[in-house]
Order: structure tokens, then sequence, then C-alpha cells
């Protein structure tokens, strides 16, 4: 990004090693290098699996290319002696590590906490596992669908006759590298702004993020002893909310948190009588009567097209929302006018059209400088000429697999 306006970015100056795979503990890093951070992407000289994940272009992984913006790219087998080293001496020099290898393998390779916070007392180290670093589960392997079962998402959702539920995308590990995120920065504000001027380890599972925002049902069920069960598109707290499919083949969510929605959409839909109707006038009540209520905003969707349903909705001042695929997204003006998806130009493929950068911030925006860049693309630029590894012996390290 230019400084001359005045707008640098919040993390410029910060280094990130990126030491993790696929999902989570990566999208840590694209947030981090999102906002200025120099992240250094250390893969395995056989490389990330995220290279390979999902959809391919001339052999070139899109996921890595999103995932990976911004990264400088190396490679480095540390679980060599040769391989550690090198990973100490960059350890010299980071901010923070976000490293997702089994419980207790960094340990066996000599590159545990308590080794490198006796390098770097200043260093920040996000450990992500599928189960934390402690528990009886911490040696099990954890991966997003496995979290969603076993975070209670899963079991929540679908319909009530129906299997529960999964995501068809990295729900899980996109939560937990939101948690990831924040709480990093948490500890560079206490070792900086605070002034402690230490580092310290985040033990950062998959499944605790995504329980921790399935909201009060463990005080739910302490108080009441309710189960949540799974109920659809529906809810339990108030009607209507649902998913409903307009003349035209198109479908529109609506939720109703306020009593003055309901009234306006119980009026659009069915008028001042059925607004006015007793049993729709409270919560509870509603839901009791679900099926009823659904019916009468069904009905009138159903007999409308889209984009009559959206504006009548819109002057009723109710909220609605189109259940948008990707293809919709891109056209829809919204999206257009505030540039959520932005053209950033790759080496490889040309123009790329991406997810931006999120929150925008008015004083230090992130930036998207570039796509996700080649396997160890940066390994030379990196090793010889910030770490002073020779030409000579970075040919010998590739020719012993350390990188």
């Amino acid at each position: 990004m230019d400084d001359s306006d005045g707008k640098t970015p919040p993390l410029k100056g910060l280094r990130v090693i990126d030491a993790a795979t696929v999902i989570a503990g990566p999208t840590i890093g694209m947030l981090m290098g999102d906002f200025g951070a120099d992240v250094i992407k250390v893969e395995h000289p056989r490389g990330d699996p995220l290279r390979t994940t999902g959809y391919l272009k001339d052999g070139v992984g899109l996921w890595s290319k999103m995932t990976n913006r911004n990264k400088r790219a190396i490679t480095l087998n540390f679980s060599t002696a040769r391989g550690a080293e090198i990973f100490k001496e960059l350890i010299k020099t980071t901010d923070v590590l976000i490293e997702n290898f089994r419980t207790g393998t960094m340990e066996k390779w000599g590159l545990g906490w308590e080794d490198l916070k006796a390098i770097n007392p200043r260093l920040v180290m996000v450990r992500v596992t599928g189960f934390g670093q402690t528990g009886p589960y911490k040696n099990r392997p954890g991966f997003g669908t496995i979290a969603e079962a076993f975070s209670g998402f899963a079991a929540t959702t679908g319909e009530p006759e129906g299997p529960p539920t999964l995501p068809n995308f990295g729900l899980a590990d996109g939560v937990a590298a939101a948690y990831g995120t924040f709480a990093a920065m948490f500890a560079l504000y206490h070792r900086d702004a605070k002034g402690a001027g230490v580092g310290q380890y985040i033990d950062l599972s998959i499944y605790e993020p995504l329980f921790q925002i399935m909201g009060p049902q463990p005080l739910q069920f302490d108080q009441l002893g309710v189960i949540q069960e799974r109920y659809g598109n529906r809810s339990k707290n108030n009607a209507p909310r649902n998913t409903y499919k307009t003349q035209d083949g198109h479908w529109v969510a609506i939720s109703t948190n306020a009593p003055a929605i309901v009234t306006r959409v119980l009026t659009l839909c069915g008028g001042p009588e059925v607004a006015a109707d007793p049993r729709f006038q409270t919560p509870q009540s509603r839901v009791k009567h679900v099926d009823e209520v659904d019916g009468i905003v069904a009905g009138w969707i159903g007999r409308h097209d889209l984009a009559t349903v959206l504006d009548e909705f819109e002057k009723a001042e109710a909220a609605i929302g189109p259940a948008y695929t990707i293809d919709q997204i891109f056209q829809d003006p919204q999206y257009v006018a505030r540039q959520d998806i932005i053209e950033v130009a790759d080496e490889d493929l040309g123009r790329l059209r991406m997810t931006n950068a999120f929150p925008f911030m008015s004083e230090t925006p992130a930036e998207i400088r570039h796509a996700g860049p080649r396997k160890g693309q940066h390994t030379e630029e990196i090793l010889c000429g910030e770490l002073g590894v020779t030409k000579d012996e970075l040919a010998k390290l590739r020719d012993e697999g350390v990188v």
C-alpha cells in the first residue's frame, strides 16, 4: 500500500510465520496479511495440501490463491535438523507463529513453546488443533467437519425428521480463524501496548469457537433442561422466520425479531385483520401457530415474483434477503457498491476476482497486494537475502529435501 495518503496498514512491521496447513491456520495468516503484516508461508517441500484442495485451473489451486494472498512463500522441512535450525533463525525476528501440527509434534522436533520462547520471548504462538493441547482428545486428529459435529452445530441444523446437517464450506475453520486472529491481537496488545514485553501461546481448538457462537445452549440446558433440536429454517424464538419461494422460482429469507416488523410483514401478506389476530401477538404464540403464520407469508410471496417481493418488503420496511447464489452476488448493486469482490492481477492466472478484506477501516484499511504465491517462490529471497544462507548451501538444501 502507498503510505502517502497517511493510511498505513495497521500491522505493517509485524512479522508472521504461517507454518499451518489447509484452512484455519492459514486463514489467520491471510487476515493478518490483509492488514499489512509480513506473512511468510512456510510449507513442507511437498506443499500445503490446500494447493490441491477444491477447484483447480491450469493445475493451480484457487482456494490457495485466496488464502495465501499477501504472503511470501518458502519451503522448509523443519523436521530435519538443518531445517529446524533455519526455522529457529526465522523465529528470532517473528512476532506471531501459526502452526497446526498434532499435539506434541513441535515438541518432538525441539520446536515447542518452551523451546521457541527461549529463543524469542516476545513470540506469540497460535497453536491450532482439532481438540486443543489438553484433555483426553488432545491427540486425536481433528478437522472442521469433526468440529461442526462435535460442537453441537450439526445436531441443531437441518429438517426435524432429517439427519444432522454439515455445511459444505469451511465454517468451523473460518470461525476458528477469526478467533485465532483476535486472540493473537490481544496477545500483541498485552505485549506492546500494555508494556508486558513478552509473548504467550494461544491454545486454539477448532471446535470451541463454534461451540461458543452456538449461543446460550449450555445455560438453557443447565437451567431448563432444554436440548435444542433441528427445526429447519424456522426458529423456536420467533415467527415468521423461514425461507420462502417466489412465483418465479427464487428464494428469500425473512426474520422478524421486532414486534413492529412482525406487524408490517403480516399486514403486507395478510392484511390488517391478520396482523391483529390474537394468536399472532407474541413470539411464543406465533411459534405455537407457526404453520398458520408461515402459510400466510408463503402464500403471498408465492403469488409474486422476486422483484415485487423485494420491492414491497422494502416499502414496508421489513427485513428480507434473497437467498443468493454466487452468480447473483456478482451482479448485486450492494456488493458492487461496496467492492466486496475485488480484482487482483496474478502471474499464474491473470485477472482474478476474489472476496475483499473485511472489515473496512477508515484510517488503517486492508489491502490485497497479490494473490497466493507459488510454492517456495520466496525461498531464496528470505533464506539467502534475510538469513544469510549462501546460494551454494541453498542448492545443497534442495538436494537434501530440506527446502
